[in-house]
């Protein structure tokens, strides 16, 4: 399937996640020259945009069942305590995000263990200058956001490798059977997403999940809305939103709230509690916004739904640029900020 404007594409790459996300795990397993499990003390993981939520998805698929903490920074600066015991993985698509290549020099300098992954770029040289293991990212794929398995499984089969994280490969396989299956489903003609794009047409979309998962998937909904549709979209997460944004719905009125629509992305991995929340938030949220629905993940495991809810969101957001008549591809925006933040 391709869209009526899709000058770079992404309909494809977005098509082709499940073999992405195979052929991600089996080039990680190459990857040598990696420290022992007992010399890590802590992970760092560097990223920013469509890179960065390679971060996210270790937090949810991996640290719930490590022995050591997992940090995700998304800026120029890192925490204090990085150190030779701690492994970074600093993810650059380009190769050349500034955030990312500054916070790897920094854990350079303090001494942590760096692996990186890119498809180039400055990131590639900084790699090769100072040994640092390199996992190369195939130069094919049009945009960082389309790259999402082939940034995100690598770190995933180097814990494994390490021994932090066994089984990974096991969850990655379970992840991308799931992904073939809802990509098979998405690709017929009046699938869901496909009817949900036609309700969240001309809508301001917020996402609502919960926990690990739940924060990474909404998030990437938001930002592929953003990115492909060139539409602004938001995100809040369960339980913290009930502490706060859930106050905020009562002013809205018959007028305003036509405006806005909300997604809940649900999972297997809701808390009892956490569950009961989205339910009531549902009663309390229904009838304050033109469109509520939600979206249930399948599969088996917390790699396989988080997944699951990726490629849907992934595809929705194609199908509202579809609608829209937005080339999904190019983001003059984002080109033109960074040209402007270049050393005149």
């Amino acid at each position: 399937m391709s869209s009526k404007v899709d000058s770079l594409d992404i309909w494809g790459a977005t098509a082709s996640l499940p073999e992405q996300v195979a052929q991600a795990e089996i080039q990680a397993n190459a990857l040598g020259g990696l420290p022992k499990r007992q010399e890590v003390e802590n992970i760092v993981v560097l990223g920013m945009g469509g890179s960065g939520i390679a971060g996210d998805v270790l937090i949810a698929a991996a640290a719930p069942f490590m022995p050591v903490p997992v940090t995700v920074v998304k800026s120029y600066n890192l925490p204090a305590f990085v150190s030779n015991g701690t492994l970074v993985f600093a993810i650059s698509f380009s190769g050349d995000t500034e955030e990312t290549l500054e916070a790897a020099q920094l854990a350079h300098e303090q001494g942590a263990f760096i692996v990186a992954v890119t498809t180039g770029g400055e990131l590639a040289k900084f790699a090769d200058d100072f040994a640092i293991p390199l996992l190369r990212v195939p130069m094919d794929i049009p945009q960082p956001r389309a790259a999402i398995g082939a940034l995100s499984i690598p770190p995933l089969v180097v814990l494994e490798d390490i021994g932090l994280f066994p089984g990974a490969t096991h969850w990655i396989d379970l992840a991308t059977a799931q992904l073939r299956r809802r990509r098979d489903q998405l690709l017929i003609e009046g699938n869901a997403i496909q009817r949900l794009a036609e309700e969240l047409t001309n809508k301001v979309p917020i996402m609502h999940s919960a926990g690990s998962i739940g924060f990474a998937a909404a998030q990437r909904w938001k930002t592929q809305i953003n990115e492909n549709v060139k539409s602004p979209a938001f995100y809040s997460v369960y339980p913290e939103n009930c502490h706060n944004e859930i106050t905020g719905w009562e002013s809205l009125t018959e007028v305003t709230g036509r405006d806005f629509a909300v997604v809940a992305l649900r999972h297997d991995g809701e808390h009892p509690q956490v569950y009961r929340r989205l339910e009531i938030g549902r009663e309390l949220i229904e009838k304050k916004v033109a469109v509520y629905r939600e979206f249930r993940a399948e599969g088996d495991g917390d790699l396989a739904q988080l997944f699951d809810l990726i490629i849907a969101g992934d595809f929705l957001s194609l199908y509202l640029a579809d609608l829209a008549g937005v080339d999904p591809g190019p983001v003059p925006i984002l080109a033109d900020l960074k040209q402007r933040l270049k050393p005149s």
